[in-house]
């Protein structure tokens, strides 16, 4: 029986690390805007987290394995979408943030299509072997694009607004304890 290695836990560190975003509008404050952040993330990790723990009953068939490639690209397109609704923060950098959140957006659905394309390539044993190890290198990928993306969002203005606001973020407080 093959297992999905470190996969939950990658899943956590990426959430935790990066923070996190929500369906709204457009913000009107820089707190809404990180709230819708932090919203996003949790949903996003809340649908990636469940499709890798359907893997974890041990059935690594072809059938599970596109199942669960399917279900991470399909939550990676409403990140996406829902990171866009947000538009960009009111700050002096919110372009700069705005850019950063869509360059993440544009990242992680190349991630996703190496994860699929791994997947549909299984035809036997040594396929899942292979594909396990494509979908836990990428997610260690994804991982690391969070991670960076969150710290130069709170790092981008000088007078800190945005990182203010991911801390007093209710949203990312909750993302934060729930781990």
């Amino acid at each position: 029986m093959l297992r999905l290695p470190s996969f939950a836990l990658v899943l956590v560190l990426v959430v935790l690390a990066a923070g996190c975003g929500s369906k709204s509008s457009q913000p009107t404050s820089t707190a809404d805007w990180a709230d819708g952040v932090c919203s996003a993330f949790t949903t996003w990790k809340s649908s990636i987290t469940s499709s890798a723990d359907s893997l974890k009953g041990g059935d690594l068939s072809q059938d599970s394995l596109q199942s669960t490639a399917d279900d991470m690209k399909s939550a990676t397109e409403t990140l996406e979408s829902d990171l866009k609704d947000l538009g960009k923060p009111d700050t002096q950098a919110g372009q700069q943030a705005k850019d950063s959140l869509d360059q993440l957006s544009s990242d992680l659905k190349t991630d996703t299509d190496s994860i699929q394309t791994a997947v549909d390539g299984v035809s036997d044993l040594s396929g899942v072997a292979s594909a396990i190890a494509t979908v836990s290198t990428t997610l260690a990928t994804m991982q690391s694009q969070v991670i960076s993306t969150f710290n130069s969002l709170k790092q981008l203005d000088a007078q800190g607004e945005l990182q203010s606001a991911f801390e007093q973020s209710n949203a990312c407080q909750q993302l934060s304890s729930s781990s």
